[in-house]
């Protein structure tokens, strides 16, 4: 897994069916990566929501947050609406894993994204990453401080 002081890998995804985001756009603002195993499952739900929710935190921090899993960007749809998300869901879909796999953070074994989250600087160094158990929502405390302390530099 990638982690502090590391270049983040740039990527370009499928943001909507027809709209791709690539992660240079953001250069100059902060940018924090939630990686995720699938959409739908509870705790990926909670989780996405309480970022959806944050959202006003985030920006207060200059920093965009960018939902990304394997999942394909139809099901990445139909899933941002119905949690009505206000962010972008990116389908890491085809070659399946392949920016996962770059951030040290895809498992073989279930075909998914681990559940890990990066906050990248203005710079697009890696500030912060930090890998959760699967079954547990890791929130939004590391992130913010992550952030404080990049805007406290």
């Amino acid at each position: 897994m990638l982690t502090v002081h590391d270049k983040a890998p740039d990527f370009t995804l499928f943001a909507t069916p027809d709209q791709k985001v690539s992660l240079s756009e953001f250069r100059g603002s902060n940018v924090v990566l939630a990686f995720y195993p699938a959409d739908w499952s509870p705790v990926c739900s909670d989780q996405m929501a309480l970022y959806n929710e944050m959202l006003k935190y985030f920006k207060k921090y200059n920093a965009q947050i960018l939902g990304i899993s394997v999942d394909s960007r139809w099901c990445h749809l139909a899933f941002s609406q119905s949690r009505n998300l206000h962010f972008p869901l990116l389908a890491d879909f085809e070659p399946k894993g392949d920016i996962s796999k770059q951030y040290g953070v895809y498992n073989e074994a279930e075909g998914e994204c681990d559940r890990a989250l990066f906050v990248i600087g203005k710079d697009g160094v890696i500030a912060w990453s930090y890998r959760s158990p699967t079954a547990i929502n890791p929130g939004a405390d590391g992130i913010l401080d992550a952030l404080e302390s990049l805007t406290n530099h």
